[in-house]
C-alpha cells in the first residue's frame, strides 16, 4: 500500500519561508519522479516543482528562484523549501509520484498525499 504524507504547512507572512515534507511508505521515492502541486479555492490543481529519480529538478515559472525541491533517500522524504512567499502562493499543497521521468501533468501522477494548507498573509 502506497502512502504519501505531507506536513509543514501553516500560516506565514509574505516574504517568509516554509519547508514542506512528503514522507512515503510502500514505495521508494528515489525510483520515481516526485512532484509538488497546489490548488487554491476555485482554481485547478497546478504543478509547482518535481524531482526525478536521477535528481533532475524542474519548476513552474511562478516559483522558479524562490522554491527548492530536494530529496533525502535515507528518510524516503522529498522536501519543498519555499522562500519569499507571496499571497498568491496560498493553496493546499500536494505531493505525488509518477513513473514518467519528467512531467508537469497531474494526470501522470498515480499516487497522492492528502495535502497540507499553506496560507500567506499580505
Amino acid at each position: 500500500q502506497v502512502q504519501l504524507v505531507e506536513s509543514g504547512g501553516g500560516l506565514v507572512q509574505a516574504g517568509g519561508s516554509l519547508r514542506l515534507s512528503c514522507i512515503a511508505s510502500g514505495r521508494t521515492l528515489s525510483s520515481y519522479t516526485t512532484g509538488w502541486f497546489r490548488q487554491a479555492p476555485g482554481n485547478e490543481r497546478e504543478f509547482v516543482a518535481a524531482i526525478t529519480w536521477g535528481r533532475n529538478t524542474y519548476y513552474a515559472n511562478s516559483v522558479k528562484g524562490r522554491f527548492i525541491i530536494s530529496r533525502d533517500n535515507a528518510k524516503n522524504t522529498v522536501y519543498l523549501q519555499m522562500n519569499s512567499l507571496k499571497a498568491e502562493d496560498t493553496a493546499v499543497y500536494y505531493c505525488a509520484i509518477s513513473v514518467v521521468t519528467e512531467t508537469t501533468s497531474h494526470l501522470d501522477y498515480a499516487y497522492w498525499g492528502q495535502g497540507t494548507q499553506v496560507t500567506v498573509s499580505s
